[in-house]
């Protein structure tokens, strides 16, 4: 138990690492219970992950709100609620026009009125089963199911909060930084031995937090296109020596997209590791890869098994490719699959 408790936090802050790479819940474990949900959450703590990831976005009223986006219609039963009918409206976040409801467009107390469904009922039908029994959650309450967790096991559960579009909300008069350093205050979780690495696919808000606060940081990282914030800084250019060693002065870790690290060839099938994993430790980042999923859709070639674009390969072995590669750690929908030692 101790053992546990002293790797999970030394993957977090900053030590070597170990054989088996830390399993961060991506979103709970959404393959088999609607993401971002309590149900989600609680599960992934029983199947032995490690993190729990909330992705963060804003209420009208300047709440951290845990869903995938800031659009609810795919996530919520909001578009079966008249009363809330006229808030259907259209909006450009990071560049591309999305019709829906909004975060931003509903306060703390109307979002606690709706309820979470299936983002990907395609996927993950068994899923659909459990679609309007939970509430959205807030940041501070998924913290709360981690220390809960974490007292009840005897497991240190960390929390790995993404930030997500800062440069949109903070256009529309809802500026993400100052609120969210004021909320890991509020819970205690300033020192660099916290239980938290907070993500981000920008840059600014990264290194203007790694001025304001010791937590673990880490870069997410896109296979194509650049930072919101930072268009003419590609992410190819980012994941070069040169580019690792200015991520380094304000990150912790860098967050892949998985084919990054186990490319693809044409006809999808992995090919040997890139340097990336090596290059990123020489500098100093711990590398943790996004997202393991067990349908053939998210698989590569050689991990597929059935026919159908939903059935489950062999994600266990893809996720021990990972390990095998060298990485810290793995975002994953499917924290039982993921345990590869």
């Amino acid at each position: 138990m101790i053992r546990a408790i002293v790797t999970a936090l030394a993957l977090l802050v900053g030590t070597p690492a170990v054989a088996q790479p830390l399993i961060i819940a991506h979103r709970g474990a959404s393959g088999e219970r609607p993401e971002h949900t309590r149900a989600a959450y609680q599960l992934a703590i029983e199947q032995g992950a490690d993190v729990i990831e909330p992705d963060l976005v804003m209420s009208r009223d300047g709440v951290f709100i845990d869903r995938h986006e800031n659009e609810i219609g795919g996530t919520t039963d909001v578009a079966d609620r008249p009363e809330f009918a006229d808030r259907k409206t259209t909006k450009t976040i990071d560049g591309a026009a999305i019709t829906g409801w909004f975060t931003e467009d509903f306060t703390l107390a109307e979002l606690k009125t709706l309820r979470a469904r299936e983002r990907l009922p395609e996927f993950r039908p068994g899923n659909v089963a459990y679609d309007g029994q939970e509430p959205i959650l807030t940041f501070d309450e998924v913290v709360a199911i981690a220390r809960e967790a974490s007292a009840r096991t005897g497991r240190t559960i960390g929390v790995a909060p993404e930030l997500k579009h800062p440069t949109y909300f903070a256009a529309i008069g809802l500026p993400m930084e100052d609120a969210f350093v004021g909320e890991l205050e509020r819970l205690g979780l300033t020192g660099a031995d916290a239980p938290v690495v907070v993500q981000c696919f920008e840059v600014g808000p990264l290194e203007r937090l790694s001025q304001r606060t010791d937590v673990p940081l880490a870069q997410l990282v896109s296979a194509a296109g650049a930072p919101e914030d930072r268009l003419s800084q590609t992410y190819a250019q980012m994941i070069t020596p040169e580019g690792l060693k200015a991520m380094a002065a304000y990150a912790d870790w860098i967050a892949p997209e998985m084919t990054l690290v186990l490319p693809r060839d044409a006809e999808g099938r992995t090919t040997a590791p890139s340097a990336l994993v090596t290059d990123a430790h020489a500098a100093g980042l711990k590398v943790v890869i996004w997202t393991l999923r067990a349908e053939n859709a998210f698989l590569p070639a050689e991990r597929r098994r059935g026919e159908g674009f939903a059935d489950h390969g062999d994600m266990a072995g893809y996720a021990a490719a990972f390990a095998d590669a060298g990485v810290d750690a793995v975002f994953t929908d499917f924290p039982a699959l993921a345990r590869s030692r």
